[in-house]
């Protein structure tokens, strides 16, 4: 489908960010050649904007940004304010708005200036396996990281928006594997961005220079930079089309369920990967090879021994959330799978937030949260 130019009065530039409901002025962002400022003049209107009129329509594209934000920053709450965001700074100008862009292009243009504000600091987040080699089951744990380290989880409901063409849908769940993600916080912020709208989002090289107040040659020659980046850290498979689980893999799910809640280590052998890994954040620690994972789970970590497991679903893949036998929450499992078996065990500890992301109790059996 083709799309309209993106020319049009934006919220993050001309129009500054939202005052966040205090009441002060906007403040005003310097224009530079990576956040440009749109200059056209405001729309002088005659009669009074309805302010409840835009909201249908910005809300009815909250999950596609979500998704978007969340492959640009690594993490589901630093996405969802970022959108939040978005939204705000986009009502707050929507009186500008006149139409010769579609509101989508509009909402993105303030969202990627959203997030290249976020990512100023130059920090990346991302995975145990990202920075240390593989750990032995005798290496102490040590103290967690902070959460700005981790690349973290997010439920598929957050990102990924129902969309009528299967091969879209695939290549959608793809780009929000945990190793793709990873594989984007590698790439400069503009890079990232490029990337993510040509290979995920299929816009024209013309329509994302638009969008970033750039040139057609810039946006390819920074869309090459950023395919040599992915292709070097190996993971170039966004594009792959994997479908939907089928019986084979469904079998394999229920067969982990069943050995991991009944702790039985044969059964959880048969079901992993030679290779597999286990990794813990926010513990710098993992592991690698099914008889490590074996070995740490008969000895520190025993205490998973009785854990109930409940069906979620996270980044493209399935998830579980893990409760301990005394029914306190201990984990969001995301689990990889190749060749009919077990890949990767991704778990994730910060459950205070993470399971009310995921729609969880804090306590097996519980009230799901407000």
């Amino acid at each position: 489908m083709k799309r309209s130019s993106t020319s049009e009065t934006t919220a993050d530039g001309g129009a500054g960010p939202a005052d966040g409901g205090t009441g002060r002025a906007p403040r005003k962002e310097p224009a530079d050649r990576s956040e440009p400022v749109d200059r056209s003049e405001p729309v002088d209107r005659s009669e009074p904007v309805d302010r409840n009129e835009p909201v249908d329509r910005l809300e009815a594209h909250r999950t596609e940004l979500t998704g978007y934000c969340y492959r640009m920053l690594g993490s589901a709450f630093e996405a969802e304010d970022a959108v939040q965001e978005t939204m705000v700074r986009a009502w707050r100008s929507y009186d500008r708005f006149e139409g010769r862009a579609s509101l989508r292009s509009w909402l993105y243009r303030i969202a990627t200036n959203v997030c290249l504000d976020l990512l100023k600091g130059g920090q990346r987040r991302a995975r145990p396996m990202d920075l240390a080699s593989p750990s032995s089951v005798d290496t102490p744990v040590g103290a967690g990281l902070p959460e700005a380290t981790w690349i973290g989880p997010v439920p598929d409901q957050r990102v990924l928006a129902s969309a009528a063409d299967p091969a879209e849908t695939a290549v959608a769940r793809e780009s929000v594997r945990l190793a793709f993600i990873a594989a984007l916080q590698r790439l400069a912020p503009r890079q990232r961005a490029v990337l993510i709208l040509r290979e995920v989002l299929s816009w024209s090289a013309s329509e994302v220079a638009e969008l970033l107040g750039s040139s057609v040659a810039s946006v390819n020659s920074a869309l090459q930079r950023a395919r040599a980046t992915l292709a070097a850290s190996g993971d170039t498979a966004a594009d792959v089309a994997r479908q939907p689980l089928d019986d084979a893999q469904q079998a394999l799910l229920r067969r982990y369920v069943d050995a991991f809640e009944r702790f039985d280590m044969d059964a959880l052998t048969a079901v992993l990967h030679e290779d597999s890994t286990l990794s813990m954040p926010p513990f710098e620690l993992w592991l690698r090879g099914r008889d490590d994972i074996v070995k740490w789970m008969l000895g520190p970590g025993c205490g998973c021994e009785g854990s109930h497991l409940v069906p979620v679903a996270a980044n493209g893949r399935p998830a579980f959330g893990q409760y301990r036998a005394d029914g306190t929450p201990w984990a969001i499992q995301v689990i990889e799978t190749a060749d009919g078996r077990i890949t990767a065990l991704q778990c994730f500890l910060d459950t205070e937030r993470l399971f009310p992301l995921f729609g969880l109790p804090l306590r097996h059996g519980g009230p799901p949260p407000a």
